[in-house]
């Protein structure tokens, strides 16, 4: 692919969309493809403190603060990307063919610089992580409301793609579907392609049956990930042990110490109430580890119910429970294991996932 690719990240390694964006970046250099990042600590200034959040960044919260009636609630949960960064100075912008948007809120890529990038020629992909994209100032709806914030923003987002083509990208399936329905799909394309992941890191390895359950999140007291089913399923099961990272213990910073981790386990739980194609899953399941989650988002994409790991009935802690018996008993662990790593190495291969978006670029070219 002769073409250059720079991809838009908020953050080099900070959250799930992050990670995703460097795997992916280092799965196109694999390929062949001439790929770079630029992230918003790489054009920010002034002290170090205010590089880690920026201008841009401290503008918007304010901003949204003051529209939601000096109230902090959701304020974090919000963007309406009227600030950002310009990154068209850049000698990476300048020299890159193709404009690869990942998660770029939080005041590192504007709407009107979305649209600059199209009026000078870029072709555009924009891989979504969450709902937002195609939607409002939230990035997950749990129901049919939307605020007059979320109105506005959805007014906004319809000027900034009207006649200009983006090349969307879900990562899972169910993203994909909801997406569609939306008003700001209208005229857009949109398709789906998994994560990648990479199969020689994360891999199974020997070790002795303990009977142990892990559950990993980049903050474990979000609401959204459901940290109270799994409690309560634990309650429920008095012989396992149930591992909370950053809560039960520390929390691992490298990637390599994560991978063993995973691999030391014997299932891994997700109690998560919305996701879109979770990086803990797919992780979990290349070490071989047999995965139990909420019938939500993507999950059911990944987990495939009692062929390799186990769907419970969402906000249900005694089916969580039930999942994690079935997937630890002596008759089901080893198939269970055996069929995960399979299907990751079928579908969420470095490999196999930069081929698809190769395809996207080229064909955006076209």
């Amino acid at each position: 692919m002769a073409q250059k690719v720079l991809i838009l990240s908020t953050y080099e390694r900070t959250g799930g969309a992050a990670i995703a964006a460097n795997r992916l970046m280092q799965a196109l250099r694999k390929s062949g493809a001439e790929v770079s990042m630029l992230c918003r600590k790489d054009i920010s200034w002034g002290p170090r403190w205010l590089r880690k959040q920026s201008w841009t960044s401290i503008m918007e919260r304010a901003l949204i603060w003051v529209l939601n009636g000096f109230s902090t609630k959701d304020l974090w949960a919000t963007d309406i990307a009227l600030f950002g960064q310009d990154i068209t100075k850049t000698k990476k912008y300048k020299e890159a063919d193709v404009i690869h948007l990942h998660w770029v809120n939080q005041g590192f890529i504007s709407l009107s610089s979305i649209k600059r990038f199209i009026t000078d020629g870029k072709r555009v992909v924009w891989t979504m992580h969450d709902e937002w994209p195609l939607d409002g100032a939230s990035h997950y709806y749990y129901d049919e409301h939307r605020s007059w914030l979320d109105k506005w923003i959805v007014s906004v987002k319809q000027k900034t793609y009207y006649r200009n083509k983006i090349k969307f990208v879900t990562c899972s399936q169910w993203l994909q579907r909801i997406s569609e329905q939306k008003i700001l799909a209208d005229g857009q394309e949109i398709t789906n392609i998994p994560n990648p992941i990479d199969t020689e890191l994360f891999k199974p390895l020997k070790h002795d049956n303990h009977r142990r359950v892990l559950f990993v999140a980049q903050n474990v007291n979000d609401e959204r990930k459901g940290i109270r089913y799994l409690d309560e399923a634990a309650k429920r099961l008095d012989d396992i042990e149930i591992i909370a990272l950053g809560r039960d213990i520390p929390y691992i910073k490298d990637v390599e110490g994560m991978a063993k981790l995973y691999a030391s386990f014997d299932a891994f739980m997700t109690p998560s109430l919305s996701d879109n194609l979770p990086n803990t899953i797919m992780e979990a399941m290349a070490c071989g580890v047999p995965c139990v989650g909420f019938r939500v988002g993507g999950i059911p994409e990944m987990i495939d119910h009692k062929e390799n790991g186990y769907v419970a009935r969402l906000k249900d802690a005694e089916d969580l429970a039930e999942g994690i018996r079935y997937v630890l008993s002596p008759e089901n662990h080893e198939r269970l294991s055996k069929v995960a790593r399979e299907k990751v190495m079928r579908c969420y291969s470095e490999e196999s996932v930069a081929k698809r978006y190769v395809e996207v670029y080229i064909q955006d070219k076209a």
